[in-house]
């Protein structure tokens, strides 16, 4: 029983720093290995983007941890439409991600996790990385989880503040994250950038429906005019931004408790993607029509 009740802890605590690893706060995934396609609706563009990451704890003492984790996203970008412009070093854009978290026990009720991390983030047409690519992200979480009879599994509760340099906000954004699986065959997730219901027909395999943002940016390290036949044009393209807030459903089967093959497909509600200047204001809409994506992968998940 001492044994069960330690590996549940150490899973918990990994679970805090997967919140961190992952997009902006709310996954609980130790690994994962990723493919994503989003062709672009009324146009001959599309973005490929393969993904990979890991986390894994250092036990300092009881109770308190070291979480160092990583992350690679390689991004594929057609760029077909027509333009004023040269695309032909907008094709691939890298990042890696380096991050480093501390969680400790702060009572019976709740867990506090910091975390820092750099990414570089760019299409490394100079072959090195430069200043502009690194990226600065920071974090600050509490998290309670409660178990209660009545309920199928424990309930999880995460609430923080993320801070990244990309965002153009001088202040940090909330995290905000509540799940519950209420009993065999329901669960569902609130927050951001994720929610869902989700349906287990067995414990092997679940449907849901859901709503999540995504996206990514990069450095672009050889600055261009957006629009060169422009007499006296100074929207010069610094970086590259992607927002998306996607609708749709998914499958996941579960080969064991924690390993899963997951297969996602639906449409965006939003499609943000756009070049932006030296203080990362908007200079060129690339595409902001909706259009479907699909997503698949093999994931290591805490719950």
């Amino acid at each position: 029983m001492k044994m069960m009740m330690k590996g549940s802890k150490f899973l918990m605590v990994c679970a805090i720093f997967c919140v961190f690893l992952t997009a902006k706060g709310q996954n609980t995934d130790l690994a994962r290995l990723e493919y994503t396609y989003f062709p672009q609706s009324s146009s001959d563009n599309s973005f490929r983007r393969f993904r990979t990451s890991i986390a894994f704890p250092i036990e300092l003492k009881e109770g308190t941890y070291l979480m160092p984790g990583l992350e690679y996203r390689n991004v594929n970008f057609e760029y077909e439409d027509p333009a004023a412009f040269q695309t032909y070093d907008l094709d691939r854009f890298q990042s890696f991600t380096f991050s480093l978290g501390y969680t400790f026990q702060m009572n019976e009720f709740w867990r506090f996790g910091a975390e820092g991390g750099v990414k570089i983030a760019s299409n490394f047409t100079l072959d090195k990385a430069i200043n502009d690519d690194f990226i600065y992200t920071g974090a600050l979480i509490f998290v309670k989880i409660k178990e209660d009879e009545r309920y199928y599994k424990p309930t999880r509760l995460i609430l923080g503040l993320r801070y990244s340099t990309t965002t153009g906000f001088p202040f940090p954004l909330p995290i905000i994250n509540y799940y519950r699986r209420w009993n065999k065959n329901w669960s569902y997730m609130a927050g951001s950038p994720k929610s869902n219901l989700k349906y287990y027909f067995n414990e092997k395999n679940a449907v849901e429906a859901f709503v999540t943002l995504d996206g990514f940016f990069a450095n672009i390290q050889e600055d261009f005019n957006v629009a060169p036949l422009r007499p006296g044009s100074d929207k010069i393209a610094r970086s590259i931004s992607m927002t998306v807030l996607l609708s749709g459903v998914g499958y996941e089967h579960s080969f064991t408790d924690h390993l899963k093959f997951y297969l996602y497909a639906g449409n965006t509600i939003l499609n943000d993607i756009r070049f932006r200047d030296n203080k990362k204001n908007s200079i060129y809409t690339i595409n902001d029509k909706n259009s479907i994506y699909a997503r698949s992968g093999l994931k290591f998940s805490i719950f």
